[in-house]
């Protein structure tokens, strides 16, 4: 595999941009090596600036789950472009979007656009604030909401307590509100209810997390969540940056069954363009401005072409059977990534949820919240990702991050992945 021009590019990129990079985990701090520069995408192959392909499980962290340049996505995306790329005003687009969000999310009656799940995150965080009048929040172990400096912490000693920054110039004071419970751990949630129950505005969750790699919540978790909040008067606030249309039309809202008082969306409603979204319930959102105090603004939130990349994408979601065709895709390739990792005597654990999935190299026997995702040896990870590159199979530069399928996997991509995975596996069992 030739990556001479890539190493050149990143050598330069490294003298401009911090790291190399504009976003961390794409510099492979991880797992070593130098990371690829993307020349371009078709269906479920990426190819890097030296020609090299790839089968693609990253699908730009998760928002192309009809894959890469998508006929019907790029046709929407050249007519909107001849329009015009920006208007900073109302467009039909953008009121389309908002149509399919508020229709297809159960708890969302109305909603906002953003430009990023961020930008979603912090304005979903701030009404939350506003509409109760209380000012702590509670966030879980290892999850990531975008790097808002109040959600930017790390649990500190003890079971959960006031948090400590994990990042440099977020200052005390801003951190100082923002609580920390393990997820899955409503136990610990309840701790915090119990002291500071009267000032807690909202707890913020990823139904399904996916920044520790892929934690499913355990049973009664999140409708527990629901229930607290409802008696403390605090908000639940859900995060499906991620999540949203990935694991269905409605979102992990819908397949838990639980109901939500605001959302946060991203990623796959912009069709791999730049976008985010926030809604909930009626009167909750109506606080927002300018009909509420609650200021929130952005000169190109609801951008048309990103709306119009969105609203081409979750129509061809909505189809018969897209989901139901798209999760066989991820079981079969989970089902014979276990077997493979079995029978070398390479001990790990798999967590699914619908076409998203991490492989956990641990010898724990379930990965249920950080500290257990933390146990993972990541540099036995680090030689598997670099091995299966080295097969023309890209997945994450990161053991806490997780694996996409989109709509364009083949049958013989996968069965491409598993060889791969079968050569990769064995080497690993040697070492």
């Amino acid at each position: 595999m030739k990556k001479t021009y890539s190493k050149n590019l990143f050598k330069h990129a490294l003298e401009i941009i911090p790291g190399g990079v504009n976003s961390p985990v794409r510099a492979w701090k991880a797992v070593g090596g130098t990371p690829l520069f993307i020349e371009r995408g078709k269906g479920a192959v990426i190819y890097d600036a030296d020609g090299n392909s790839f089968i693609d499980y990253v699908c730009s962290w998760g928002p192309l789950i009809l894959g890469h340049a998508h006929p019907k996505v790029i046709a929407a995306t050249e007519k909107a472009l001849h329009n015009g790329t920006s208007f900073g005003a109302p467009t039909e687009a953008g009121l389309k979007l908002c149509e399919l969000l508020v229709k297809q999310i159960p708890s969302i009656e109305k909603v906002r656009l953003v430009n990023s799940g961020t930008e979603a995150v912090m304005s979903a965080i701030r009404l939350a604030r506003g509409y109760t009048g209380k000012n702590k929040i509670i966030k879980f172990e290892g999850s990531y909401h975008g790097h808002w400096d109040p959600l930017l912490v790390s649990a500190g000693s003890g079971l959960a307590t006031f948090s400590v920054s994990s990042s440099a110039g977020v200052p005390h004071d801003v951190i100082k509100d923002t609580l920390i419970a393990p997820y899955n751990d409503i136990e610990a949630v309840k701790k915090l209810f119990a002291r500071y129950g009267t000032d807690i505005a909202c707890i913020i969750v990823e139904p399904v997390a996916g920044n520790m790699g892929v934690v499913l919540p355990e049973k009664d978790f999140l409708s527990s969540l629901r229930s607290i909040t409802e008696k403390y008067g605090s908000l639940l606030v859900f995060d499906e940056v991620i999540t949203g249309f990935r694991l269905g039309a409605g979102g992990a809202q819908a397949l838990y069954r639980i109901k939500p008082d605001l959302t946060c969306l991203g990623k796959i409603i912009g069709g791999g363009m730049p976008v985010g979204a926030y809604g909930g319930k009626a009167k909750i959102m109506d606080k927002v401005s300018p009909v509420g105090d609650v200021y929130q603004a952005g000169t190109l939130s609801g951008n048309p072409v990103s709306c119009a990349c969105g609203i081409a994408t979750i129509k061809e979601i909505l189809k018969e059977g897209f989901y139901r065709r798209l999760d066989s895709k991820a079981e079969k390739l989970c089902k014979e990534l276990k077997n493979i990792a079995s029978k070398n005597k390479i001990k790990i654990v798999i967590n699914r949820a619908g076409s998203m999935f991490t492989v956990f190299f641990t010898h724990h026997d379930e990965v249920k919240n950080f500290t257990d995702a933390q146990s993972s040896d990541t540099a036995l990870y680090a030689r598997y990702f670099n091995l299966m590159l080295c097969e023309g199979v890209y997945i994450p530069p990161s053991q806490f991050e997780a694996n996409f399928i989109s709509s364009l996997h083949s049958d013989a991509q996968i069965r491409k992945t598993l060889d791969a995975a079968e050569k990769s596996f064995t080497k690993l069992s040697k070492i």
